[in-house]
């Protein structure tokens, strides 16, 4: 894998690398980043991830090469702006507290001021009392952390910042700082959400690379999606309203209140679901007085000059209008590249609002992502069926034609190369002998999964493995009313302890979980991912049913409609691909390092039973030793449970 990106450099050419868990994946791409000249940016999806890199890799790598390179590497971390302490915001926390919590954040925010009023206040003299000592301003320097809350009052979202020429605190802001240290390092971190919003924002926040490696690439086009999606709410639009109306006149400022009701009228009676149809007359009504509102808002607001007497608070207003005006003219334009849907909470507190997001961002991804830097794009995920291809699309590179790369010394790659227009790929292979450490077993006696929730004949399934091997089950199911059936069938006919998604905090219930080698942890689609286990505390994963977007995900059906449309198939090319990508994630939660061994099983029969996708489901996981028996399954287990 080094020497192929070290060949991709030289060559200017894009490489796909699918390296799976135990590979070494990370000292693989950091080793010839540090031969570039230049910063060398590498992007990842997750936190911990992000984590691992600074505090772990990053150090080592850098004493181990010093000695070679005649000088010790440098790196820094880039996130985005809100993560940072604001000493402008800072300046005003106490005054603002009741404005931007009381009166600005909702219902639930206002039942709870009064109660939490003095939490907030000392929350606020414990960041006052830090920002004193940090050099960096990082919230994640703040030990202990304090609630989204109290950080609001702190922190600046980009759209707010009036830059720092126009800021009095420019000179000490910390954002700024941070984006220094990462121009003058050789290596620097960033995520997918700051790498998507600097394409959107035509490359001007993560600093000028030749290198880009997109580590966990198969979340950056989700990622993309969710940065170029926008909504509107009334709360935004009566936030809006508050924010500005020292700045406004009475009529403008009433005009942007009524136009929130307005929208309130819109939304009640419509159904959660995308618009097919465009916008219902009551909905497009109160988005028309949203954008003639806001266009009047911000004409009057003007241009921010040096000598304005708060460009902070102006800057804050005129920015929260010009998101909610680019939004309304969004929705109101309509476009077939566009998908609207209509969202409401379900977690009872009245939240509605109208989204509107890109029908696909391969095209964005092609025309911003691949221009005057070589991208390097790995993860463990990258084959579908066996092939790149899929993912390779959906990154935005152009078609793949056979073109086969060679394997590293020592490795057997498990997915045919294949190469595009300026792009090719490599599968490293992995150091697990998946075949003797793991059994992927399907249920296929069981009926085609049809309801939700957790049948009856899955639950007795389900029973039976966990009772098999004594617990040290992770079940990764499709929905929370199927985790919580089975979290109350197992405590109800087993001694074993349960541990449920939502009880408690996910990183206190991993813990626990590897603590207690009997327990079982149950959960829905952060535990697909989020969750590594190694040795004998995680020896079997269960899977209630195949993980195909619900048919009320917005965006999923609206790509696939969009194929249907051409003659294609929307299903097997919308649906089957985010399925076994999503499968390919839980599946892996099994073995973890070369000493795991355990039972993958699956409780929908689909998976041996349909013909077509369930094939390329199976081919886009590792190769475990397969069985739809179940006595060999439950036999293996029990083996285990007295090893």
């Amino acid at each position: 894998m080094a020497t192929a990106i070290e060949t991709a450099v030289k060559e200017r050419e894009h490489l796909l690398v699918q390296a799976g868990t135990g590979t070494g994946k990370s000292l693989a791409y950091l080793t010839p980043a540090l031969l570039v000249d230049g910063p060398v940016v590498v992007s990842t999806a997750t936190l911990a991830l992000q984590h691992q890199l600074i505090e772990r890799d990053l150090p080592r790598l850098a004493d181990a090469v010093e000695p070679v390179l005649g000088r010790r590497p440098t790196f820094a971390v880039l996130k985005g702006r809100h993560h940072y302490l604001c000493v402008a915001k800072l300046e005003h926390a106490d005054e603002e507290a009741p404005t931007d919590t009381l009166f600005d954040d909702g219902p639930a925010q206002k039942t709870q001021w009064l109660g939490e009023a003095g939490r907030l206040g000392k929350q606020i003299l414990r960041i006052q009392d830090w920002a004193e000592k940090t050099e960096t301003g990082d919230r994640d320097e703040l030990d202990p952390g304090v609630d989204e809350t109290a950080w609001r009052q702190v922190s600046m979202p980009s759209r707010d910042c009036p830059g720092v020429a126009r800021c009095p605190y420019g000179n000490e802001c910390f954002a700024e700082a941070s984006r220094v240290r990462a121009r003058e390092a050789d290596i620097v971190v960033t995520n997918h959400s700051l790498l998507a919003v600097d394409m959107l924002a035509e490359r001007n926040i993560v600093p000028p690379h030749k290198l880009l490696i997109v580590d966990e690439a198969h979340e950056l086009a989700d990622r993309v999606s969710s940065a170029a999606q926008a909504e509107l709410t009334p709360d935004a639009v009566e936030r809006a309203a508050k924010r500005s109306r020292t700045l406004l006149p009475q009529d403008i400022a009433e005009s942007l209140a009524e136009a929130a009701d307005s929208l309130t009228v819109g939304l009640a009676d419509l159904p959660a679901g995308r618009l097919t149809t465009g916008l219902p007359p009551l909905l497009h009504q109160a988005v028309l007085l949203i954008d003639t509102a806001t266009r009047r808002g911000l004409e009057t607001i003007g241009d921010i000059k040096a000598d304005d007497p708060d460009p902070v608070r102006k800057q804050q207003a005129k920015a929260t209008l010009d998101d909610i005006s680019t939004t309304a003219q969004r929705l109101l334009e309509e476009s077939e590249f566009d998908v609207a849907w209509v969202e409401k909470s379900d977690l009872g507190n009245g939240r509605r609002a109208v989204v509107v997001a890109p029908l696909s961002v391969a095209g964005t991804l092609a025309n911003n992502l691949y221009d005057e830097r070589t991208v390097v794009a790995t993860s463990a995920t990258l084959t579908l069926g066996g092939r790149f291809d899929t993912v390779a699309r959906a990154l935005g590179l152009p078609a793949a034609s056979p073109n086969p790369v060679p394997a590293a010394r020592g490795m057997t790659p498990d997915a045919p190369a294949v190469a595009g227009d300026g792009w090719t790929s490599l599968d490293v292979g992995s150091p697990f002998d998946y075949p003797k450490q793991g059994i992927l077993y399907v249920a296929s006696h069981l009926p085609r999964p049809a309801a939700s929730g957790l049948p009856d004949p899955a639950g007795e399934e389900l029973l039976k493995l966990v009772d098999a091997l004594g617990g040290r089950t992770l079940g990764l199911f499709s929905s929370r009313k199927a985790a919580t059936q089975a979290a109350e069938l197992v405590r109800s006919r087993t001694d074993l302890p349960v541990l449920l998604q939502g009880e408690e905090t996910l990183p206190i219930l991993v813990r626990k979980f590897k603590e207690q080698k009997e327990s079982c942890l149950f959960g829905v689609m952060s535990l697909w991912q989020g969750v590594d286990v190694p040795g004998d505390s995680c020896q079997l994963v269960v899977i209630d049913r195949l993980p195909f977007p619900r048919p009320d995900e917005p965006l999923a059906a609206a790509r696939a409609a969009a194929v249907d449309a051409t003659g294609g198939s929307g299903f097997s090319a919308v649906s089957v691909p985010i399925a076994a990508i999503r499968l390919a994630q839980g599946v892996g939660r099994l073995i973890r390092s070369t000493g795991d061994k355990g039972v993958v099983a699956v409780l929908d029969s689909r998976l041996e039973t349909a013909r077509g996708y369930g094939a390329f489901l199976r081919r886009s996981l590792p190769p475990f030793w397969y069985t739809t028996r179940q006595e060999v399954a439950i036999g293996a287990l029990q083996r285990l449970a007295k090893s």
